[in-house]
């Protein structure tokens, strides 16, 4: 009996969190996503970021489908420079159903996720944002390694739009590609 009670105190919690995937309406997202567009690699250009990669260089996200609905993941980057170690994560992302492919569940471990909202994609798809209800954490993201001031000062005020905080947002190191080993 007391497994049974241990067991269910464990996994109420755990329900909750994964019911709190899809953001309150007031959310802003993007109500359609091509992920056949999304796909592939994207320069993480700003973040706030979590707690491992406060002092990330070179930050690259890479997505792939492998099937309707699920996304492999590989997160890279270097650790404290451009000559840091490498580390790698690869969680794995669910589409939340009904969400226009923009809410996202991302798996580091068993059995949490971790709200995933694609809150603005550019119309050729070369830049992004991704962001949390929470507004701990947000990534400004974009095809190539560096962006213009303008494309950059845009997507900062569309941060700031979302009701994050942007004094908190930290410019992440890219090396021009032709310098980069890791690319």
């Amino acid at each position: 009996m007391r497994y049974f009670r241990w067991l269910v105190t464990l996994a109420m919690p755990l329900t909750l969190a994964a019911c709190s995937l899809m953001p309150s309406s007031e959310f802003p997202r993007e109500h359609d996503v091509d992920l056949d567009r999304f796909m592939g690699k994207w320069y993480v250009i700003a973040h706030i970021p979590p707690g491992p990669t406060e002092n990330a260089y070179n930050s690259i996200e890479r997505y792939e489908q492998t099937e309707p609905g699920r996304i492999d993941t590989v997160f890279t980057y270097r650790e404290g420079s451009f000559d840091g170690e490498m580390q790698t994560m690869e969680p794995t992302g669910y589409v939340t159903e009904g969400s226009g492919n923009a809410v996202w569940g991302m798996q580091f471990f068993w059995p949490l996720k971790m709200q995933y909202v694609i809150s603005y994609v550019g119309p050729d798809y070369d830049t992004t944002i991704v962001a949390r209800e929470k507004r701990d954490y947000v990534w400004i993201m974009a095809r190539k390694p560096q962006i213009d001031r303008e494309t950059y000062n845009d997507l900062v005020k569309r941060v700031g739009e979302l009701g994050y905080d942007v004094g908190k947002l930290r410019s992440v190191p890219q090396q021009p590609l032709d310098e980069r080993s890791d690319g």
